[in-house]
């Protein structure tokens, strides 16, 4: 849990299966011997007719110990892609409800079998190095950071936990179904307890990769902090020379263009590779080319970005932005495009016109808050906050000069179950 300082304020994901119990009780113990607290936060996908009392059951056995615990209601709506949208839905849910109480901690119940069989699914995929370091420990999720300290744990000494404490646990159907890739995998590891040398030998497979992935961030985040600049309004500029041509310099400049370009995946090495020989060009949205001073300036590709959204609080547009503000139903977010204002000369053009602003329901323009116009008090209602989309629809702030970026999730290596993997909708 490493120091979170005196009187921590928790939260964790509790669906009421053994593990996420035990996770509850131990963070509740943890907290309280440091003066803090935990809430317990229990989604309610309403994909089945009894979830509801599941959930009400589920805070009820928690505040028989004590623990605060919040149900939160998605109500998700049946269709295509039913599991990959409750997990992205999910740990949105948890994130919001975690940071708007003022918990930044977010902590998960995954297990050393679950890093095994994660670990498993991408080798069987063939993910690379990144993926097959699996979950992390502590992850930058934006408003809170991701903790799952019950990665080295067995689910069986979960189990102990839980039974010690005179609690029956919420077992999932779906758990034991073999239709699901997870559970064809966990039935031919045949070590449902992670107690066994096969599991263990995954997991410190995993943390071998994880350890290797924690070296090459470094030196991401090291050439980064030399070689870039990001700025709030949505674009970067590169000092070439300080970037170099290495095989960090490739990594680095995948990471950026996919954080300008508001991409859900960092692109390919190859196609990075050829860009950063360029030295400019299009990338996974981002638009690369040589600027004033020997600088190179990566901005947002004006051909590619998205619709206008409602301008409401949470909005995300163009996966680059947040709404901060409370926002105003009716009024749209969406880019400024050709429309000249005032203090907009200090940006390059193409900056310009991907910057996200306000329009009243008639068209006009209401506010461009990255410049404050037309004035700071017609902005105030529309804060936003550039944060570039993540894997799983996740949002970071990105690093600005001299920073420390979040550089834990790409395609090979996100955090949660790929589609089709992780099936149980309440863990």
């Amino acid at each position: 849990m490493g120091r979170l300082g005196a009187g921590p304020r928790l939260a964790a994901g509790v669906s009421g299966g053994a593990h996420s119990l035990a996770l509850a009780l131990l963070a509740q113990r943890w907290a309280r011997e440091r003066g803090g607290d935990l809430l317990a936060l229990i989604v309610d996908h309403g994909l089945r007719a009894e979830s509801a009392a599941e959930a009400r059951h589920v805070a009820g056995l928690l505040a028989g110990r004590g623990i605060a615990a919040r149900i939160l209601a998605l109500g998700l709506a049946p269709g295509t892609r039913l599991q990959e949208r409750a997990r992205a839905a999910r740990f949105a849910a948890l994130a919001e409800a975690a940071a708007r109480d003022g918990r930044p901690w977010l902590l998960l119940g995954h297990h050393r079998a679950d890093q095994a069989e994660t670990l498993l699914f991408r080798a069987l995929r063939g993910s690379g190095p990144d993926g097959l370091a699996a979950m992390a420990g502590a992850r930058d999720a934006g408003a809170v950071l991701v903790l799952r300290p019950l990665l080295g744990v067995a689910p069986d000494a979960l189990e102990a936990v839980v039974a010690a404490a005179g609690l029956a646990p919420v077992r999932d159907p779906s758990n034991r179904d073999p239709r699901f890739a997870r559970i064809r995998l966990r039935d031919a590891l045949g070590d449902p307890g992670g107690t066994g040398p096969g599991i263990a030998a995954l997991a410190a497979a995993a943390g071998a990769f994880a350890a290797r992935r924690g070296r090459v961030q470094a030196a991401m985040a090291e050439r980064l902090a030399l070689a870039a600049e990001i700025r709030p309004e949505g674009f970067a500029w590169i000092d070439p020379a300080a970037l170099g041509r290495d095989g960090t310099a490739v990594a680095a400049l995948a990471w950026l263009a996919a954080r300008i370009g508001g991409a859900a995946w960092r692109p390919a090495p190859d196609r990075a590779a050829a860009l950063l020989a360029a030295g400019q060009g299009t990338l996974a949205g981002a638009w690369l080319r040589p600027a004033a001073g020997g600088r190179w300036l990566l901005a947002r590709d004006p051909g590619a970005i998205g619709p206008p959204v409602e301008a409401i609080h949470g909005a995300v547009w163009d996966g680059r932005f947040r709404l901060a503000g409370p926002g105003r139903a009716g009024f749209g977010l969406g880019a400024l495009g050709a429309e000249r204002v005032a203090g907009d000369a200090r940006l390059p053009a193409s900056v310009r016109r991907a910057l996200p602003a306000i329009r009243a329901p008639n068209g006009v323009l209401a506010a461009v808050p990255s410049l404050l116009y037309p004035s700071r008090e017609a902005c105030a209602p529309f804060a936003t906050v550039f944060a570039p989309r993540l894997a799983g629809g996740e949002f970071s702030v990105g690093p600005f000069k001299g920073g420390q970026p979040d550089l834990m999730c790409n395609r090979e290596g996100r955090e949660e179950y790929p589609s089709g993997m992780e099936t149980d909708t309440r863990t």
